[in-house]
């Protein structure tokens, strides 16, 4: 007969699934909100905060769940830049996810320097030249648009 697991709980009792953490970095990687992450996998956000600052390794893989949050963001906000917005897509803002990605842009560097064993500086300088070509392709593209009388462009901002 096999061992039977005690359910896991969090901080106020609450069972959680055997494999909430792996739920919860999966939800990480996807969506880049630790609220989502910690709601989808049962967990209280104060709890996987918790198991942040207590465990090294969880920790980590963390970071790394973060990082391909943001790169799949910034793969997400090329696609729309290049391509543009569907018709009738109104749930992505193209200029709060260039915002996101600038605000964001120390904890990846630090991430992508810690796992390519990279000077930290050097990924940084990276990011911002990318950050910069991502801004001048929507610039561009807007213009164009505004030139055939597509869109109205409209300040967004700084970016």
């Amino acid at each position: 007969m096999a061992k039977r697991v005690k359910p896991r709980k969090d901080q106020q009792g609450q069972k959680l699934p055997q494999n909430w953490k792996h739920i919860f970095l999966e939800t990480l990687a996807e969506t880049s909100n630790v609220s989502e992450a910690a709601r989808t996998s049962g967990a209280l956000t104060s709890y996987a905060y918790k198991w942040r600052r207590e465990n090294p390794e969880f920790r980590a893989l963390w970071s790394a769940a973060l990082l391909e949050g943001y790169e799949h963001l910034e793969m997400e906000t090329l696609q729309r830049l290049r391509f543009g917005t569907p018709p009738g897509d109104a749930k992505f803002d193209i200029a709060n996810a260039l915002r996101l990605l600038s605000a964001h842009r120390e904890a990846a560097a630090k991430e992508k320097a810690r796992q390519g064993k990279r000077d930290k500086a050097t990924v940084l300088a990276g990011l911002n030249a990318k950050l910069d070509r991502m801004r001048e392709r929507r610039a561009a593209a807007e213009r164009m648009l505004a030139e055939d009388g597509v869109m109205k462009v409209e300040p967004d901002g700084g970016d």
